[in-house]
């Protein structure tokens, strides 16, 4: 058994998740998010992010059924909602990085 943060052949993860090789191809051309190393040979090795929205993508589709392009429609529409989340949170951390230098502003002015 490999180490869960080692990287997989498309043989391997097919067989973990049971999804055929050929599927696992279809699915790198139809989400850009699924991208594994390739090596020489074109030899495929999957992340274990990689892993983990194909086991999302599996269960979108299989168990909760969507449509390939539902699925592509709620990737894009979460990659959205991070972006603006990491905005969000730089936007704080610029508040309070922008707060503690008014703050040294304000010593130095009394100071003089």
């Amino acid at each position: 058994m490999k180490a869960p943060q080692a990287f997989r052949t498309i043989s391997e993860v097919s067989n973990e998740i049971n999804i055929p090789t050929h599927v696992l191809r279809f699915w790198e051309t139809k989400f850009p998010n699924i991208n594994p190393l390739k090596r020489s040979g074109n030899r495929r090795y999957y992340r274990p992010e990689d892993i983990k929205l194909i086991i999302k993508i599996k269960t979108l589709l299989y168990e909760n059924g969507y449509t390939v392009k539902g699925v592509q429609k709620l990737l894009k529409e979460k990659k959205q909602i991070l972006n603006i989340e990491n905005i969000k949170n730089n936007d704080d951390g610029m508040k309070e990085k922008l707060k503690n230098i008014l703050q040294d502003m304000d010593k130095i002015i009394k100071k003089l």
